[in-house]
């Protein structure tokens, strides 16, 4: 079956209009009108090869909310008209230690990912959500709460869910003094998600204009990273950090605000690594560094419905598929609050 999607022919190429060819219907999949698909600058990195393992043509995007049309003959978790999410993942071995205790993410045979990856079925590169619709197992297909805002809840089921991991596997509670470091798409996330558990939380930005936004979204302190001053001044008082900056720096600084057992985890991926820190504090105030994931799709959907209960979605951007091009120029100079999504219903093909 033939549908429209927007495809990278190569590196150096704009994203164009095409169609390309989904895989029949088996029997657990689920087949997905896309409605709305979120913008990761990840999918800016594979359009343009930056990371060396893109194979074109290529069709990004994988923080897709859609409505179900069609379902296999032996899928019943889901029904046509259900509202649902797709993220990272849409196939894992399903066999190994990580699969069986519900962290696909971690698979020890890797995971198939929502676009570049190889289909087990076909053998061909699995296609992404910048397109008319798509075709996933109902495993990694997960519901989407009908309070919210869909194309809002679109970057969750990346930016958020890679956030939630870590909050919850490392059991941050409410009362807990939790740092984030930069206000992008998962920081601003990061902010959210946090505070709404009760957890005081501090943002670390190089940015001093973004402290009015940070409080907005539920920061109870900012602190510009370059001041001195005000680095010192949060010396030992916090619990754990979550690090979202995706480009090289010293992480000394960082680890100096943690309490004696704090953590520091990195969700950033930087195209050159940081610097070595400086072990000796964290040997005598016996602090980690962590790095974590995105997240499994059981955590995928608890964060959904807490995101729910607590009417949380992301800032966004929305644009037509048309403007991608410009969305990523803008992406590189940081001008967007927080995350651009694609209207697919808008979208002219």
């Amino acid at each position: 079956m033939k549908i429209n999607a927007l495809v990278a022919h190569d590196a150096a190429q704009p994203l164009t209009s095409g169609q390309v060819s989904l895989r029949s219907l088996q029997k657990q999949d689920v087949k997905i009108e896309i409605l709305y698909c979120g913008v990761c600058h990840s999918d800016l990195h594979m359009a343009r090869n930056e990371w060396a393992v893109s194979q074109y043509p290529l069709v990004p995007g994988h923080e897709i909310v859609g409505r179900v049309v069609e379902i296999g003959d032996e899928a019943t978790h889901f029904k046509p008209g259900d509202i649902v999410g797709v993220g990272v993942m849409v196939d894992s071995c399903r066999e190994c230690h990580f699969c069986k205790h519900h962290e696909e993410q971690y698979c020890e045979a890797g995971f198939t990912a929502t676009y570049n990856g190889i289909d087990k079925y076909t053998g061909d590169s699995t296609w992404g959500g910048y397109a008319q619709s798509v075709i996933v197992d109902q495993h990694f297909v997960v519901s989407v709460p009908r309070n919210l805002s869909l194309a809002g809840v679109a970057p969750l089921l990346c930016a958020g869910v890679t956030v939630w991991s870590p909050l919850r596997h490392f059991n941050v509670n409410a009362g807990d003094r939790v740092g984030v470091v930069g206000l992008g798409g998962l920081g601003h996330m990061a902010v959210k998600l946090a505070s709404a558990m009760g957890a005081e939380v501090t943002l670390f930005t190089t940015s001093p204009e973004k402290g009015e936004d940070a409080r907005r979204l539920g920061a109870k302190q900012v602190v510009v990273s370059r001041d001195a001053a005000q680095m010192a001044a949060c010396r030992t008082s916090l619990d754990f950090i979550i690090d979202c900056v995706a480009a090289p720096h010293d992480l000394d600084p960082y680890l100096a605000t943690l309490k004696t057992n704090g953590r520091l985890v990195l969700v950033g991926i930087p195209d050159q690594p940081h610097d070595s820190p400086n072990i000796t504090p964290m040997v005598f105030r016996r602090l980690s560094i962590s790095g974590s994931s995105i997240g499994s799709i059981q955590e995928t959907q608890e964060m959904l419905n807490f995101c729910g209960e607590h009417n949380i979605t992301a800032d966004i951007e929305m644009i037509g598929g048309e403007d991608i091009e410009a969305a990523f120029g803008r992406m590189l100079k940081g001008d967007v609050k927080y995350r651009f999504v694609i209207d697919m219903q808008a979208t002219r093909w």
